[in-house]
């Protein structure tokens, strides 16, 4: 149906056969039909395929309403809000009402009046999927009048008795009538605004300083939580629990290719009059350090490792290998090993270190970025293989490097030291910025396996025998 064709009063939507459907229902029919066809039910959304998913489509299938539990960075709100997809492309609902409402069947007062003093002549209006999403982070500050209503003083003022329905200003979950509504860290909700909540989801009691009101609101009820937050912020009252048909846990991503995905989908990119070539070993080095700290007994593990902390920290080798671009006038982009340095300020922002001494948050983070390095390293090349290289340096060659140094400077490198051009086709490093950083990997590579020495002057790397 095009915008032109769609019913204009009550009328003319009771005759084009117009039949409701609850939220849930809705969900649940549009749900089925992308199953079908085939298509993809949650995009952006990696790695979730084979644990997650299936458990919010079954919950959906049942009507349930659902409360996702994981740590931080574990893209609980992305899938939250991407249930939106699953609603209709547009709503009718009465126009000039203070909740959506659906013409056929309005409950509030304000809805059934006019209905009755219009008749078919009731306009509509049509709410797209996105106008029936609704989002409220929680904190402690949250009143009942946010979520559920208050008496309106303007509306008393202007004449209304205090017995009166009409003088009620309704707060979030009830403006989302015929909608998904989610409460972000739902721990942090104060106990008795929980209560109230209860009875929106179970009894469609809404109470209002004395107003007893029964509004079987039509709203998909959603949820947030860090497990943490049970204990150190709050907890969820077990009755509003027991409500939520299905607890969904999350965790991070399970391989390290979903992890590199996000990185690819979320991080931002570099300016396009610049050619950008990322090594496929610098993106599993970056994807690697967020695995190591997320088994790391110096990282608060309770508090989660972020993927957020992987994309800032390609975010931040990208950008100092934008800076050396521009500082030696060349159009390539392409980030080394001499890169990751510049993660640490981003990922000691992003994790909750273990007590320890001051200081020694950077030697850790250090420690990370080697501990991939080498990962990565060992993954792609055998030491066996790369012995010409070390002879090399074993006979006297030595070779410098740096954050700086400008990628045709590496040129000579490779012809120079017996082995290295060979090693390069591993990591198919063709132009001179892969060649770069390509060399940097290599001797880093053998170094942390203690196969060759380096020194470190200023911003130079030394690497000898």
């Amino acid at each position: 149906m095009t915008t032109a064709d769609r019913p204009r009063t009550v009328g003319e939507l009771k005759a084009s056969g117009y039949e409701p459907l609850s939220v849930r229902d809705e969900m649940r029919k549009n749900l089925i039909a992308r199953i079908r066809s085939g298509d993809e039910l949650f995009p952006g959304v990696y790695g979730y395929d084979e644990t997650v998913i299936p458990h919010i489509v079954n919950a959906i299938l049942a009507g349930q309403d659902i409360i996702f539990l994981g740590e931080r960075g574990q893209a609980k709100s992305r899938i939250i809000r991407s249930l939106t997809a699953l609603l209709n492309e547009s709503l009718p609902v009465l126009a000039n009402c203070e909740i959506p409402e659906d013409p056929l069947d309005p409950i509030t007062m304000q809805g059934r009046q006019i209905v009755e003093d219009q008749g078919d002549a009731a306009e509509l209006i049509w709410l797209d999927r996105d106008d029936r999403y609704g989002e409220k982070l929680a904190t402690p500050d949250i009143t009942i009048a946010d979520l559920i209503g208050e008496v309106d003083p303007i509306k008393v003022a202007e004449g209304r008795y205090l017995s009166d329905e009409l003088t009620i200003h309704y707060g979030l979950v009830p403006r989302t009538n015929h909608g998904i509504f989610c409460i972000n860290e739902l721990p942090d909700l104060a106990e008795r605004i929980q209560v109230g909540l209860l009875n929106i989801m179970e009894e469609r009691d809404v109470q209002i300083r004395g107003y007893r009101i029964r509004l079987p609101l039509d709203v998909f009820v959603v949820a947030s939580a860090n497990p943490e937050d049970y204990t150190n912020r709050g907890r969820i009252i077990t009755p509003l629990k027991d409500r939520y048909g299905a607890q969904v846990r999350t965790h991070y991503p399970q391989k390290i290719e979903h992890e590199m995905d996000i990185v690819e989908a979320e991080h931002t990119p570099v300016p396009a009059d610049f050619a950008v070539a990322v090594p496929p070993y610098m993106k599993e080095i970056i994807a690697e350090i967020t695995r190591l700290a997320r088994r790391s007994p110096d990282v608060n593990q309770r508090s989660g490792v972020s993927v957020r902390a992987s994309i800032a920290n390609y975010e931040s080798m990208l950008a100092n290998a934008l800076r050396r671009s521009i500082i030696n006038e060349e159009d390539e982009v392409v980030p080394r090993v001499s890169d990751l340095p510049f993660v640490v300020p981003t990922l000691s922002g992003k994790v909750e270190f273990e007590t320890i001494e001051d200081g020694r948050e950077e030697q850790i983070i250090d420690k990370l970025i080697q501990g991939a390095v080498v990962a990565v390293f060992n993954r792609l090349y055998n030491l066996g293989d790369l012995e010409p290289v070390v002879s090399r340096f074993k006979a006297g060659v030595s070779a410098e490097v740096g954050e700086m140094t400008a990628s045709s400077d590496y040129k000579s490198l490779g012809g120079d030291i017996e082995g290295l051009a060979e090693a390069l086709q591993t990591v198919e490093a063709s132009s001179p910025g892969e060649v770069a950083a390509g060399i940097e990997f290599i001797l880093e590579g053998l170094h942390l396996n203690k196969r060759l020495n380096k020194d470190r002057v200023g911003a130079k790397i030394h690497y000898r025998g």
